[in-house]
């Protein structure tokens, strides 16, 4: 697809169905949620639930809209016309069931995943490496792509993961920095829109993963603006990117994600050691919970799937209906 082409198709104006709006609250809180756990990528839950292209290009339009209000040319109008290429009613509900999850449940989940780290990394271990494809169910026909090379870049992304998510050992920072804070979160919300890769484990990774939850639990309300500006500037200068990639690289960059998002499973093994980051355990006690919980994920995928094709299928039926 040309750049041309792309942004003709961007430039159609969508009608979201207003009867979507409760399912799309529930995607916002399920994406918030699977942010709030180490190795688990709310991007990975956006592209199961269906809603990943659209929440990118409505980004990507938001963001060309600021650009256009700061440098030009036609700033308003031009900034208008931005926002009004976006999907708002999609936008908003997702946007609002994130905030809910987050600031809802950022405590239960903190203290789940330390509590129990075997049953939280078996629920999430299952839901993700159900996920995986997801992205391969997505991928466009081949047209001129090796499909030698596309296993390669697969397994390079895998790879990458794997070795990515044997970094995370920081110590807990009681007080950092407000700077670093601000320059962690732009780094962290790029990894929140790439599915396999986790925002929350690079925050682990920094030792800022249970100081930002506290955080948010305790409504530290300078905390969180920083760490809300340093998210907004990592989603300007990243989202465009990655749009661009979907658009014009699509086949590539959909087998670069899955890829990733076999190597993440690293983080999720239930069984390792507390002594060394990403050290995997042959599995102990307790066995049989994680097990069960990791099928439970899995099958929570599925449905996830099985819906979410049910209302792609309707829609398809009704703009073949509408034109």
């Amino acid at each position: 697809m040309t750049n041309s082409s792309s942004e003709a198709a961007a430039s159609v104006k969508t009608t979201r169905s207003k009867a979507l709006i409760p399912l799309d609250l529930l995607r916002g809180f399920l994406i918030g949620s699977a942010e709030l756990v180490p190795g688990v990528s709310g991007g990975t839950i956006a592209l199961v639930t269906g809603v990943y292209d659209q929440l990118i290009d409505s980004a990507a339009h938001v963001v060309k809209a600021a650009k256009t209000v700061i440098t030009g040319p036609d700033r308003w109008s031009g900034a208008c016309a931005e926002l009004r290429r976006t999907d708002w009613f999609l936008v908003i509900p997702v946007l609002l069931g994130m905030a809910t999850a987050v600031l809802s449940i950022a405590g239960v989940m903190e203290g789940f995943v330390t509590a129990n780290p075997e049953l939280a990394r078996g629920l999430f271990f299952g839901l993700v490496a159900a996920s995986i494809c997801v992205p391969l169910r997505m991928l466009p026909a081949r047209s001129g792509q090796s499909l030698l090379l596309g296993i390669l870049v697969f397994l390079a992304a895998a790879a990458l993961a794997f070795w990515m998510t044997g970094l995370a050992g920081g110590s807990d920072v009681e007080n950092p920095p407000l700077i670093a804070v601000f320059f962690v979160a732009s780094i962290a919300i790029c990894a929140l829109v790439v599915p396999g890769v986790s925002g929350s484990f690079f925050l682990l990774a920094v030792g800022l993963y249970a100081t930002t939850l506290r955080a948010v639990d305790d409504r530290d309300l300078v905390y969180i603006a920083v760490f809300g500006l340093g998210a907004i500037l990592g989603l300007a200068l990243f989202v465009n990117i990655l749009r661009y990639l979907l658009h014009n690289h699509r086949w590539w960059t959909l087998v670069a994600m899955a890829g990733l998002m076999l190597g993440s499973l690293r983080a999720l093994w239930p069984w390792q050691s507390d002594a060394e980051a990403g050290g995997l355990l042959a599995p102990f006690d307790p066995i049989a919970a994680p097990i069960i919980l990791a099928v439970i994920g899995a099958a929570i995928v599925v449905v996830l799937i099985v819906i979410e094709s049910k209302f792609a299928s309707k829609a398809a039926k009704d703009n073949l209906v509408e034109q």
